[in-house]
């Protein structure tokens, strides 16, 4: 079950739900919830209020009923709350709704705030609601990334296993092409210097000649270091490829673990932090920078302009 809907069955089972770095939303005490045989059921006008803060802080409520629900341990359920809250503020802050399917939709203003508009209708039967968000991701798949492997099909295991293996190719010759046009090795030059020969001697007083000796030993080569493009310098990009948004501790171990100097770190709420590889290139490479990135670190990557 998605948490989407785990989130809506335990507002309407508690009557509150809080959603962290976004705000509070409580039901009307007078709401009385349907049967669960009831397909669809219409939420009165100004039943739902939602209060609006930027600092909040997890639910351990919900977080306790998606462990619950999923069987999950609790920071894996955390996790994929975070996940989905990410993926709903990504949507916001590019002036897209964020919309909850049995709740409402959330803009965000001029002032930086999260407007609530009420929804009036919702299914007491999750497992048949579409996910809204996957909606939004129908409407613009390139600001999307959220994962479609919970789509389920049929098929042999012949055919997966197949589909596994020219996944895995595919994925290493993505990342052998990235990092053959990123560092390109030129051929070494070898070089080789000779000794001047000395001029033969003649003994005087034997009148014999010494024929000076090179020693092949002397010829000393000279292999040229390839030059190695300078990275990219802070603030000198044009724009920036994100694929991983975590926190400030996972953010840090992540990027001491990828070990690379082109990659960074940085943060716009000081709550979850973004890793990135920035690029002076022009826009229009955009587009295959990201899907090359997206194949070498296995996830859903995005752009963020300077």
């Amino acid at each position: 079950m998605k948490i989407e809907h785990l989130l809506v069955q335990h507002f309407y089972k508690h009557k509150e739900v809080t959603l962290q770095g976004i705000g509070t939303f409580r039901l009307s005490s007078d709401f009385v919830l349907p049967a669960e045989n009831d397909k669809d059921t219409v939420i009165p006008e100004n039943a739902i209020s939602f209060q609006f803060d930027s600092r909040a802080a997890e639910d351990d409520a919900l977080i306790s009923y998606i462990v619950e629900q999923t069987r999950k341990m609790r920071p894996l359920a955390a996790a994929d709350l975070d996940s989905y809250l990410v993926l709903g503020k990504q949507f916001l802050n590019i002036g897209k709704p964020f919309k909850i399917e049995g709740l409402g939709m959330l803009l965000k203003n001029q002032q930086g705030e999260y407007q609530f508009t009420q929804g009036y209708s919702f299914s007491t039967k999750p497992e048949e609601a579409p996910p809204a968000v996957v909606k939004e991701k129908a409407d613009d798949g390139d600001l999307s990334f959220r994962d479609d492997s919970g789509r389920s099909g049929g098929g042999t295991k012949k055919t997966f296993m197949t589909v596994a293996a020219l996944l895995v190719v595919g994925i290493l010759g993505a990342a052998a092409w990235y990092f053959f046009m990123r560092n390109p090795q030129p051929a070494a030059v070898e070089t080789a210097t000779q000794v001047p020969v000395t001029p033969p001697q003649t003994d005087t007083g034997s009148n014999t000649t010494t024929p000076a000796v090179t020693d092949s030993s002397t010829l000393a080569k000279k292999d040229s270091v390839p030059a190695v493009p300078p990275p990219v310098a802070q603030g000198s990009y044009t724009f920036k490829v994100v694929f991983r948004v975590l926190s400030q501790g996972g953010a840090l171990k992540k990027k001491i673990e990828l070990n690379k100097p082109n990659v960074i770190m940085y943060t716009t709420d000081s709550v979850h932090y973004k890793l990135a590889e920035g690029f002076n290139l022009p826009l229009s490479d955009t587009t295959r920078i990201k899907d090359s990135l997206r194949l070498f670190y296995a996830f859903r990557t995005f752009i963020e302009l300077k």
